[in-house]
Order: C-alpha cells, then sequence, then structure tokens
C-alpha cells in the first residue's frame, strides 16, 4: 500500500488516498520519515535492513542457487545468529530462490554388443575414505556453435569432483580426458581397491578407456543405462546450477570457463547436506586429520 500512495500521492493527495484504503495518514508519514532517515527506524527494521545485505551477499557469492536451508547455514558458518524463519521471510520479501532439481536427462548411448563389467556398487554410492569410488558421467549442454559435453570424475566419499572435461565431441576421448586429470590429482595407490563407476554408455566401456582403469589398478564397475539412480550428478547439478542459470551460452569456452569456476567453488565452498553441511574439501580434510592423529600416537 506504501508504493501505491507514492505512486498516487501527486494525483490525488495522502489523506484522501489514505481515506480510501482505511489506513491512517500518520501511519504513511512514519513510514516516509524512517526511509528518509533510517536511524529512526524500528531496531527489528534497522536489523533486517543488516540482514537483507548479508544474506543477498551469500545468495550472489554461491552461484544464486541457495536456497533458505543453505543461505542461513553458511550465515552461521560464519558467525552471523539468525532463525531460519526469518532468513526465509528476508529471502522471500528479496524474491530470492534456491535452484530446482529438474528430471534429468537420459544422455547415454549404449553398445549391447559390448562387454560390461559387473556392477560392483549396487546402487550404494557411499565410500568409507577417499579414493576408494568413484562416479563418472557427462552431461551436454546447448550453445550458439552446437551441443558441447561436459565429463565429470566425482569421489564418492565428500562428492568432490576430482576430474573434468569439456569437449565438442561424443568420442570416448573427452571421459578418458576427465579420468587422466583424476588421476594426476589423486594418483591412487595401486591395490588400494578403487573402484571406478559408471553407466553402460559407449565411452566409458570402450577398449581404450577399460585398457587406462587396467593400467592403473581400478576396479571397474557398470550400472544400468542411463540410470538416474546412477550417476544423476551431472544432470541434475552441472545442469541446475550452472547451465540454465547462466545461460546462454555462445560457445565451448564459454562453458569451460563457466565450470572451471563452478568446480572451484563447489569442491571449496558449497555446503552439501549429506557430507555435514561442509564442503567436499573439508570433509576430505577432516578425514585425513582423524585418521593421521592415531597414527601419530601409535
Amino acid at each position: 500500500m506504501i508504493a501505491f500512495i507514492d505512486d498516487h500521492r501527486e494525483a490525488h493527495g495522502v489523506e484522501p488516498i489514505c481515506r480510501v484504503l482505511a489506513i491512517a495518514p500518520s501511519t504513511y508519514h512514519a513510514h516516509a520519515a524512517r526511509r528518509a532517515d533510517p536511524s529512526k527506524a524500528s531496531g527489528r527494521s534497522r536489523h533486517d535492513a543488516e540482514l537483507r545485505e548479508e544474506i543477498a551477499r551469500v545468495w550472489r557469492e554461491n552461484f544464486q542457487v541457495y536456497g533458505v536451508r543453505k543461505v542461513w547455514r553458511q550465515l552461521r558458518r560464519e558467525g552471523i545468529v539468525v532463525a531460519r524463519c526469518t532468513v526465509a521471510r528476508l529471502m522471500a520479501e528479496l524474491g530470492l530462490a534456491g535452484a530446482v532439481r529438474g528430471k534429468p536427462v537420459r544422455t547415454t548411448r549404449s553398445n549391447p554388443a559390448a562387454p560390461c563389467p559387473q556392477d560392483r556398487v549396487n546402487r550404494q554410492f557411499q565410500a568409507p575414505r577417499p579414493n576408494a569410488l568413484w562416479l563418472s558421467d557427462f552431461t551436454y549442454v546447448a550453445t550458439w556453435a552446437g551441443f558441447v559435453y561436459v565429463a565429470f570424475v566425482i569421489d564418492a566419499f565428500a562428492r568432490r569432483i576430482v576430474g573434468w572435461r569439456v569437449s565438442g565431441s561424443l568420442q570416448a576421448g573427452f571421459v578418458l580426458d576427465a579420468l587422466e586429470q583424476a588421476l594426476h590429482d589423486r594418483r591412487p595407490l595401486r591395490g588400494d581397491g578403487l573402484i571406478h563407476h559408471s553407466d553402460r554408455g559407449v565411452q566409458y566401456v570402450s577398449i581404450k578407456y577399460t585398457e587406462r582403469l587396467a593400467e592403473a589398478g581400478i576396479e571397474p564397475s557398470v550400472g544400468s543405462v542411463g540410470d538416474s539412480y546412477d550417476n544423476a550428478l551431472a544432470e541434475s547439478v552441472i545442469k541446475t546450477e550452472v547451465i540454465r542459470r547462466r545461460g546462454p551460452w555462445r560457445s565451448l569456452e564459454a562453458v569451460e570457463f563457466a565450470t572451471l569456476e563452478w568446480v572451484d567453488w563447489f569442491n571449496n565452498r558449497r555446503l552439501l547436506e549429506p557430507i555435514g553441511n561442509i564442503p567436499p574439501a573439508k570433509a576430505e580434510e577432516r578425514y585425513h586429520a582423524e585418521n593421521r592423529e592415531p597414527a601419530m600416537a601409535a
């Protein structure tokens, strides 16, 4: 109503409009005075104004994908004490909302004649430590220059992305490049029981890919074709948090740069509920610290 009075006061006057709207003119004038001099605002109004700035900052700094729960938890991590219901109220006033997951799109092309390793995971996508289970998947992105494809390798322990690659072709080379990055970054030990799980896409059951896994001493595991229970991270996360919210995309290079930024944020700053509302890197640091201390004590 205040905005309505602001818009029409010159033509009709404040008092006549307030009479029609059944509100006291003093209410409008008090609001106008607080707007002209914020120091006259109530303590709650001033506190809300400060919180709005912090909430908007957290939302912007996290790729505009956090909803109420994640914004509230991030504020708590930063030492800002606020009720969750207050965050919900202020985000609604600001028109801010988190990313909403869509139905995963099937991108897998399988070759029924190609031999496949057995499923060693059986939809149990938890791991007791880093470098115990890697999950691989890829998704597609529409650009003005045509489709490009983004491949990922994720360590299941803390859902950390350990390898990724963007390509303009669906040939097996780009998923192999993502695997090579993961091997270089993580340097898993042979005989340590690392399992690599993917769907039955032709890229993952190609001879070159399976030979590289064997060379690195990694056990292959293959699930169902396009099974959303198996490898939904690429579709549900990268598409929801990056592709749909930041497009349209001009080129492969634009997608590649955005993915680089997003992977750094996802690994080092994104709060993940399944691992205790901390970032993947922090979860791995905690694991190594807890398992180093008993060894040192011994």
